[in-house]
């Protein structure tokens, strides 16, 4: 039988997950190895330097530059607070006077009498890595971060924007076919929840949501359009993850109106009212990012170096179900009937290697490039 290797969508009732927590720079790792860690602890710390502001001092007063130490209110290494005098310059007894002020507060970092210039430094700012899950420390990066080892429910969208949320999870509907448009479905929601739809949701139900003080959003399809409105912009083939909204979005199945996989609702409403971790950070094209949805299992987590990996197949092969990530079935659950061995011609007239599929909704049959097409990996 045919078969080949492909990146495979994870839907995983339980499995050992790693999460590389790390710094943008190197800083401070604040835990050991081994340590057992919370989603909200703070793992590593790093102080961004803050910009600079250079200061042409001599040439706005109009004087030599060796002049400048005569003027000075402050030396280096000062602190400096936003609109405080720096230096103050007098002349003809007097009757002229100038003031230079600081436009940040900060430190004096240099000050130079050969060209007369002045560097102010704003004040560092403090960045912050948290673990992102419950779980293990399983490895210290020095000086940069860590490995965080946990076990639980681990479930990869199709797409999602927004940053990294943590919240308690909130199944609104009770099958996954159910929309998110009845407002007073909210009734039952609580701030910093995590909600939980079928098939859609709504613009106004998005905005509700956020009123509510809702994170997070996992639904099983979305309309283009909302999301650009919630944006304020066409979402290109960028990575996503960090935009500046206030709630995140993990779609599992594609645009528009699609059912949730049922697989992946089940494992939903099993965790209602547990903590989640999610992520709508997304790469559709190389060095694949999916958004993820991560339900660790506290009772488990302090026997978790004992807990035996289970490998997981990611055999593309006759039988197999996939999911399409290219339109005109973006989003679509397939089933592979056979795999064409020998490379064959598209509408851009290349040659590539695909695959026969069934399209599970409506029985269509077509032929698809192997490379837009992703195995369903499930355990």
């Amino acid at each position: 039988m045919a078969h080949a290797y492909v990146p495979g969508l994870k839907v995983l009732a339980r499995t050992v997950i790693r999460k590389e927590r790390k710094l943008p720079l190197e800083g401070e790792v604040l835990v050991e190895k081994d340590s057992i860690v919370r989603s909200k602890d703070v793992v590593a710390r790093a102080l961004l330097p803050g910009p600079v502001d250079i200061i042409n001092a001599a040439n706005k007063l109009g004087i030599d530059p060796k002049e400048l130490s005569f003027f000075l209110l402050k030396k280096e290494g000062d602190r400096v607070e936003e609109g405080e005098v720096i230096v103050k310059y007098s002349s003809f007894f007097g009757l002229f006077k100038q003031e230079i002020k600081s436009n940040l507060t900060g430190i004096v970092e240099s000050i130079s009498l050969a060209t007369g210039q002045i560097i102010l430094r704003k004040d560092p700012t403090p960045i912050e890595v948290i673990a992102f899950v419950d779980g293990i420390v399983e490895n210290v990066i020095p000086k940069t971060g860590v490995v965080v080892k946990t076990y639980g429910t681990y479930i990869q969208g199709i797409f999602g924007v927004g940053r990294e949320k943590i919240g308690r999870l909130n199944v609104l509907v009770e099958d996954n076919s159910k929309e998110l448009m009845d407002i007073s479905l909210l009734d039952k929601v609580k701030k910093g929840d995590i909600i939980v739809g079928g098939s859609y949701i709504s613009k106004e139900f998005i905005d509700k949501s956020v009123e509510k003080g809702v994170v997070g959003i996992i639904v099983g399809g979305i309309d283009a359009e909302t999301l650009k409105q919630m944006l304020g912009y066409e979402i290109g083939v960028a990575v996503t993850g960090t935009e500046d909204i206030p709630v995140t979005f993990v779609v599992t199945e594609g645009f528009g109106k699609i059912n949730m996989a049922e697989k992946t609702f089940d494992l939903l409403k099993k965790s209602h009212g547990r903590a989640v971790s999610i992520s709508g950070a997304t790469q559709i094209r190389a060095g694949v990012i999916r958004p993820e949805i991560i339900i660790p299992y506290l009772e488990e987590i302090e026997s978790i170096k004992d807990i035996n990996e289970i490998p997981i197949s990611t055999v593309l092969q006759e039988g197999a179900f996939v999911r399409v990530i290219r339109e005109p079935y973006f989003g679509k659950i397939a089933v592979i009937t056979e795999l064409i061995e020998e490379p064959y011609p598209i509408p851009t007239e290349s040659k590539v290697r695909v695959a026969k599929i069934k399209i599970l909704d409506t029985g269509e049959e077509v032929i698809f490039p192997r490379a837009n097409i992703e195995i369903i990996e499930e355990k």
